[in-house]
């Protein structure tokens, strides 16, 4: 298995680049995340690799970061997922709007993905959810803004609330439904043991 390529950039698309590893030039395919942070042509690169193999086909998949190349592999172990439909996913949204889309259950997200339809979202949720960490959660309500209302006490409570086991939707159910009858002087821990509390 190649694991990393590192060598020179010569050629970069916004799908597919090639390396050249000390006179042999490797065609890799990556996501727009990956692209994005590329240096610039003819400068030193260093991809993390996937090497997809079949058959009738041998393709390298490329990626800047772990975690990128982590979810994609997750992807492809999904019934009906192969390498394109999981790329289209990493290109469509980041990793921790991808993470966060399943831990919210956000199928008309996932959705909007080129490529996936309604029962692929689906499925996606569903067999994803399990394979996420706590901190895969953790780091997906954190980075997303829309799901954490404003104020940073309130965020903390969340984040503490999922820590504990509960998901996040379940988490800023009890927080907004404690929030009201607390003062405002209330500190994180108050809100968490009232959170709790129920």
């Amino acid at each position: 298995m190649i694991t990393f390529l590192e060598g020179t950039l010569v050629e970069k698309q916004p799908t597919r680049v090639v390396l050249n590893v000390h006179g042999v030039g490797y065609e890799v395919y990556i996501p727009l995340s990956s692209f994005d942070r590329l240096p610039g042509e003819n400068a030193p690169c260093r991809l993390l690799t996937h090497d997809h193999l079949r058959e009738d086909l041998h393709n390298l998949y490329g990626f800047v970061t772990e975690a990128e190349r982590s979810l994609f592999e997750m992807l492809l172990g999904i019934s009906g997922i192969g390498p394109k439909t999981a790329l289209s996913a990493l290109s469509g949204l980041s990793v921790r709007d991808l993470k966060a889309a399943v831990v919210e259950g956000d199928v008309k997200r996932l959705s909007s993905i080129s490529g996936v339809g309604k029962k692929t979202a689906e499925r996606i949720v569903v067999e994803l959810r399990h394979k996420l960490s706590a901190g895969d959660a953790l780091e997906a309500v954190a980075g997303s803004p829309e799901a954490l209302p404003g104020d940073l006490r309130t965020r903390d409570a969340l984040l503490a609330l999922i820590s504990l086991g509960y998901k996040q939707v379940d988490a800023q159910q009890r927080v907004s439904g404690i929030l009201p009858r607390l003062k405002p002087s209330a500190t994180v821990e108050d809100v968490v043991r009232a959170a709790l509390a129920g």
